[in-house]
């Protein structure tokens, strides 16, 4: 579902402008089939190069570890974003600055009158190793979120600081789990990186059923910029895991210029072979 809002018939047109914050817009779609098992929601944008290598290299690892000395003297790396009013950034770095801020709803319209909210789990949407090894908040035991962070600044574009991301204390600070998934950078310049999971709890009932539905959404992360895009990405895994035609394609592609070059140097060797080898030695 593509709620850019370049078109100006989008419902989320209205909130290309700037002066539209906070900006929520509304967006009607149908499932023609109903979603069995677990459901994936992705955030996908376009045009979009984390794989720039001054912004990759925009971070510094020992903060996002929790180490108190480079909390307070973040890495040189992540200059310009390394400190704000005299302060240290925390997180610094143009990856963490750049942080997808937009808040995804989703609603099932079985009744007109009283629509269905449709569960979103937060948790679990990180890898465990970046959740349990990489991203560590600063130590302090049973000492607030709010003062181990004290002396540090927020990001330059965040609205909030790091440790006011979420209220449950698990998913708060630098393991904040839509941190975690934002800060692994993707490889190419149209991605998706996971949003929510919505889990089944019947195995009588599908997860999603057929019908009507509406995403709310609040329009926060400008694109219209760099020409960039936005979409919500609804999904589910099979047991050979989930659609991604890139890895088929590139194995095809490669599979085929390897075939195509053997023949060609069997060709030139077939062809050369019996000339070289019944030449004439003189000395």
């Amino acid at each position: 579902i593509d709620y850019t809002g370049t078109d100006p018939s989008s419902p989320c047109n209205k909130c290309l402008s700037p002066n539209e914050t906070p900006c929520v817009c509304t967006i009607n779609f149908t499932l023609e089939q109903s979603f069995e098992g677990n459901v994936f929601m992705y955030y996908g944008l376009s045009n979009f190069y984390q794989n720039h290598r001054r912004y990759v290299k925009s971070r510094d690892d020992s903060q996002l570890n929790g180490d108190p000395s480079a909390l307070l003297n973040p890495s040189k790396e992540c200059e310009p974003y390394r400190r704000n009013e005299d302060k240290p950034i925390a997180p610094c770095g143009a990856i963490a600055n750049s942080m997808f801020n937009d808040t995804l709803e989703l609603f099932l319209v079985g009744n007109e009158s009283d629509p269905t909210p449709i569960i979103l789990k937060k948790k679990g949407i990180a890898w465990w190793t970046d959740k349990n090894v990489k991203f560590r908040n600063p130590p302090g035991g049973d000492i607030p979120l709010e003062e181990r962070f004290k002396g540090t600044t927020k990001p330059v574009n965040w609205v909030k600081p790091v440790y006011m991301l979420d209220s449950d204390q698990d998913n708060n600070g630098f393991i904040n789990e839509d941190f975690i998934v934002w800060m692994r950078t993707a490889a190419l310049p149209t991605f998706r990186k996971l949003y929510r999971l919505i889990e089944r709890t019947n195995d009588l009932h599908p997860t999603l059923p057929a019908g009507r539905y509406y995403l709310n959404i609040t329009y926060n992360y400008p694109v219209h910029s760099f020409d960039g895009r936005k979409r919500m990405i609804l999904s589910t895994i099979s047991w050979m895991g989930g659609k991604n035609p890139f890895l088929g394609i590139a194995y095809i592609a490669i599979g085929s210029i390897s075939f195509l070059l053997g023949v060609v140097l069997l060709v030139i060797n077939h062809k050369y072979r019996n000339s070289s080898n019944t030449a004439d030695i003189t000395i």
